[in-house]
């Protein structure tokens, strides 16, 4: 093998850039799907040849089979279920009301994944604050709370997660980021009451009439879809190596998650009438862009992840906290799922170059607790400082803007969303529970 050299990290540099200002620059080439996977081929195969020349066969097939396949697999199971599941009805738009949906979503995330509980309630919220004229901050905290906020309870909930259970993270050690899970999202969703409290006494008497005499009672469809979202729970939660041994050596048998997943999407397809996915306005257009962008996004950062894990001592960057505001700095302006790749890879190579610096720390997915927990928080947390952190995240503001609901633009969300409301919160967070 030869070493890995910088110029090799260029395509995923301009993968990721392509993804950050391709919808701003290039709107309408940039909405068809077929483009995102001519752009992921230019970049992605001059790498492969690459990484094959030099003796790095074995970490592309690693890479594209046991991370890039599973990581598809899950996303597309959890978004073709959760299209299946309609919600109907109009109830009083009142804050608490808002608050609690919100709430809801919070949990929900961490147990159908934030892309699941996002396109799950943001179509109840459209039609419950359908009377309201002030309402944009309501899908603000939508996409801070339940599409990324919210996930952080189980490697379902993100995908970040997903990619340090796939390192060899146990599934319930999540469970561990419940005090910080509870204090985030407990805190934002005061901060949100508040704010739409506020906003709530400014509308027209005229609208809030409306709003309480067009009622018609919540009423959820396709339901049997819940048994499928169990079933896919379930089998992230038992079916790996951890909890069967089994799996480990027989190449073949480690694929029994990805199969069981692939039969609860189908069950979802056969048992769902076609009216409900036409009231969701289900296609699967998102998931098929989704698979597009990250088969360039991991087959470009390969080379990345070899880099770092080649020049970890040198980058001087071994504490908790860099790795928490650095991760989550990535996160909010690249996706955030290469970014927990990234520094997991990067804490591998300093723990393995120096790892008298974490004496006594507990060593969980190969790396050290503490820096597992800073890479989960970072990543999960700042994806939703931009549009661009996490997938959910412009896919709400597309379906509010169809509705006719304004949502700032990319510099404003930042300024007026961003970095005085999420930034302190996450700041306040490091000081009193992480680091």
């Amino acid at each position: 093998m030869t070493i890995i050299q910088p110029y090799s990290l260029i395509p995923f540099g301009l993968m990721l850039l392509t993804i950050s200002i391709g919808p701003w620059l290039f709107a309408k080439t940039w909405s068809k799907n077929t483009n995102k996977l001519i752009i992921a081929l230019l970049l992605g195969i001059p790498v492969v040849f690459y990484l094959i020349s030099n003796g790095y066969s074995d970490n592309l097939f690693h890479t594209m089979v046991f991370d890039y396949l599973p990581f598809i697999i899950l996303l597309g199971a959890l978004f073709v279920i959760t299209g299946g599941i309609y919600i109907s009805g109009d109830i009083e738009a009142r804050p608490l009301t808002n608050t609690i949906i919100l709430g809801i979503g919070a949990l929900l995330a961490s147990l159908i994944g934030t892309t699941g509980a996002a396109m799950l309630l943001v179509r109840p919220l459209i039609q419950i604050n359908s009377e309201r004229k002030l309402k944009s901050h309501i899908f603000l905290f939508t996409i801070a709370i339940v599409a990324n906020c919210g996930g952080l309870l189980s490697p379902i909930g993100d995908p970040p997660l997903f990619m340090m259970y796939l390192r060899g993270v146990p599934f319930s050690w999540f469970f561990n980021l419940f005090p910080e899970w509870l204090f985030v999202n407990g805190l934002l969703l005061i901060i949100f009451y508040l704010i739409d409290w506020y906003y709530h006494e400014k509308e027209s008497p005229v609208d809030i009439k409306r709003d309480k005499t067009e009622i018609k009672p919540i009423r959820i469809e396709g339901k049997i879809n819940f048994l499928w979202l169990a079933g896919v729970l379930l089998a992230v939660a038992f079916i790996n190596p951890n909890s069967l041994p089994l799996l480990k050596d027989n190449v073949y048998l480690k694929f029994t998650r990805e199969l069981f997943l692939l039969i609860m999407l189908f069950a979802s397809l056969k048992t769902t009438p076609k009216r409900l996915h036409q009231a969701n306005n289900f296609s699967l257009e998102p998931i098929r862009e989704v698979a597009y962008l990250f088969l360039g996004i991991f087959i470009t950062m390969i080379p990345c992840i070899l880099f770092l894990e080649s020049n970890a001592k040198h980058l001087n960057i071994a504490t908790p906290t860099a790795f928490y505001f650095l991760s989550g700095g990535l996160s909010s302006f690249l996706d955030n799922t290469p970014t927990a790749v990234t520094f997991h890879s990067l804490a591998l190579g300093i723990y393995q170059q120096s790892s008298s610096l974490f004496a006594g720390i507990p060593i969980v997915g190969q790396i050290p607790e503490n820096l597992l927990k800073a890479i989960s928080l970072g990543s999960v947390l700042f994806g939703s400082m931009t549009y661009i952190g996490n997938g959910p995240n412009f896919m709400i503001k597309s379906i509010a803007e169809e509705n006719h609901i304004p949502m700032p633009g990319f510099l404003s969300y930042l300024l007026r969303f961003s970095l005085i409301i999420l930034l302190p919160v996450f700041i306040l967070l490091n000081y009193l529970f992480i680091f």
